[in-house]
């Protein structure tokens, strides 16, 4: 071959060299072109779901860098924001894991969330952080309905709760507004995902939320109880206990006794202003929140006073907070307002369940006949012959006497005609004290045997005690056991005496209970304050249905899994 058709080095490079370099581009001009097009897309995303976002992107790895803002949300004021809280998000995300958007919420940046991403629709919203009693409390507002199955799952299972388990439902139970999610990236906590629609809302401002409870106010005539010769009223009552109050802070200078006395003038000074007005109360967890003044109809005013309520807060020391909570939660939970946040204490439900208060203590009181109640006291027969014996002999011994003076000298005469009518004005005497002392006996006795008589459930007492109420006139005929206790937790908002003396009341009612039984010590409390103790029998009931209705129902679950899960993640 001559040198001139020999390749030179030049063909060479050109024929084989540039097409293995072009191929050796064309790799990074595809992953620059793949990578420059997810972001495009990833910006498109971002920009539709009205989201803020650092973007980075490395061509030739084909990696791109999003960091999206992490939040803490929480549901707008119901009063406040009244067109937000009850529309839809004009603009929710569609991106996976913003299902939260589809409200709207009061938000704060607690974070930012890096992804590493390929492809667009790898791309995820972080959860955000929320409250789960004040998640469920505003979907159970909007008319959400509890899943029975989900929340008894969710106790169970916990974390293991498959997901996709409804927790709560559309009005018309077909459609999923809360369930169970994926747990990736919820660091340990609850996942979920939410889902509404504005034809499911059902309820709207006039309705009274979840956790609130509304408190009718007594009629004009139980504004002032009448006394009855079993106990005062509680204004006379409260008189007195201000005056103690007021005298040993006087005498002893006791802060503590000085700080009392204020809350209860404060909640006293408000009595009047809002004794005809409906009150509504917020049940937390903690008790109660808050207690507002409010016309007859929700929706007419937005103008609502706050009232005083130190006096029935929780507190250490004090069980005034826990009895109004609990009597309160009872309340709203048998109506159709449901209260599941706060939880009732097992000591006070065990109370409630117990058989107190012996039958023969009711006879006592006058609260019921003792042909209504088992044989219990034993019966004195009055001895009418041993009585005629006693009359006759001392007949006999008179006349016996008489005839002896009548043989006597004047002046002897006198002497035992006046020996005579002491000796018998002695032995009438003897006579009424030997009888005294037999009644007394017989009382002590009885009194003995009525504190050891068969004791009766908290049913069967506050409803004899109810019916002693109508008849001492103090409830009207017309109102019944359950509306005349809310009249009661009425009162003890704006009055801190009558509250001060009806939580005292249960507390003795309570120690007995636990303690073996009552005392005479406790059946004189009673006697002289019977209309409190009847009062607080008909709370006490209220407490003894709500124990009876919440064991194994969707009440306890839920009320469980908002204790066991305080902060869950939604998205």
């Amino acid at each position: 071959m001559s040198n001139n058709s020999s390749p030179s080095a030049t063909d060479v490079i050109t024929y084989i060299g540039v097409p293995l370099a072009v191929l050796g581009v064309l790799p990074i001009l595809y992953n620059t072109v793949f990578t420059l097009a997810s972001l495009s897309k990833i910006k498109r995303m971002l920009r539709h779901s009205r989201l803020t976002a650092l973007t980075r992107s490395d061509v030739v790895n084909r990696v791109i860098e999003v960091e999206l803002p992490r939040y803490a949300v929480t549901p707008l004021d119901r009063f406040n924001n009244r067109a937000e809280y009850w529309s839809l998000s004009r603009h929710p995300s569609s991106i996976p894991g913003g299902s939260w958007t589809t409200f709207n919420w009061r938000s704060n940046v607690i974070g930012l969330n890096t992804q590493r991403l390929e492809y667009a629709d790898q791309l995820r919203q972080p959860q955000v952080e929320v409250a789960f009693d004040e998640l469920v409390c505003y979907l159970l507002d909007l008319g959400a309905v509890p899943d029975v199955h989900g929340w008894r799952l969710l106790r169970t299972t916990g974390l293991w709760t498959p997901v996709g388990c409804a927790l709560m439902t559309s009005p018309d139970g077909r459609e999923k507004a809360l369930s169970i999610a994926p747990l990736d990236g919820s660091d340990g906590h609850l996942s979920l995902a939410s889902n509404w629609s504005s034809t499911w809302t059902t309820r709207d401002y006039s309705h009274l939320p979840p956790y609130w409870v509304r408190l009718p106010p007594p009629p004009p005539r139980l504004q002032h109880r009448p006394e009855t010769s079993a106990g005062e009223s509680s204004r006379s009552a409260a008189g007195e206990v201000k005056d103690e109050i007021k005298d040993e802070v006087t005498a002893e200078g006791n802060a503590e006794g000085r700080a009392e006395k204020r809350s209860l003038d404060s909640a006293h000074r408000q009595g009047d202003a809002t004794s005809q007005k409906p009150i509504t109360c917020r049940i937390s967890g903690d008790g109660i929140m808050t207690a507002l003044s409010q016309e007859e109809q929700l929706q007419s005013t937005l103008q609502l006073d706050s009232l005083y309520i130190d006096h029935i807060r929780v507190r250490t020391g004090r069980s005034d907070g826990v009895w109004f909570a609990s009597a309160a939660t009872a309340y709203g939970t048998t109506s159709q307002t449901i209260l599941w946040n706060y939880r009732i204490p097992d000591d006070i439900l065990s109370f409630a369940r117990k058989e107190t208060v012996p039958c023969g203590v009711l006879v006592l009181l006058d609260v019921v006949d003792e042909s209504a109640t088992p044989e219990w006291s034993t019966t004195h027969q009055t001895d009418h012959g041993a009585a005629l014996d006693v009359f006759s002999r001392r007949n006999r011994e008179q006349r016996e006497a008489m005839q002896a003076e009548a043989r006597m000298q004047p002046a002897q005469r006198a002497q035992a005609a006046r020996e005579r009518m002491m000796r018998e004005n002695e032995q009438r005497l003897q006579d009424m004290r030997d009888k005294m002392r037999l009644e007394n006996q017989r009382k002590e006795i009885r009194l003995t045997e009525a504190m050891q008589s068969p004791r009766w459930d908290t049913k069967v007492v506050a409803e004899h005690s109810f019916t002693w109420l109508k008849q001492k006139g103090v409830v009207p005929d017309s109102m019944d056991m359950r509306e005349y206790a809310g009249t009661v937790l009425h009162q003890m908002v704006r009055d801190g005496q009558f509250c001060s003396m009806l939580c005292r009341m249960l507390d003795l009612w309570k120690a007995w209970a636990e303690n073996g039984g009552m005392r005479k010590s406790d059946l004189k409390a009673v006697q002289d304050d019977q209309i409190t103790f009847s009062q607080a029998s008909v709370l006490l009931l209220l407490i003894k249905g709500t124990s009876s209705a919440l064991e194994g129902t969707l009440s306890m679950d839920l009320q469980e899994c908002l204790r066991m899960w305080r902060t869950v993640r939604l998205g």
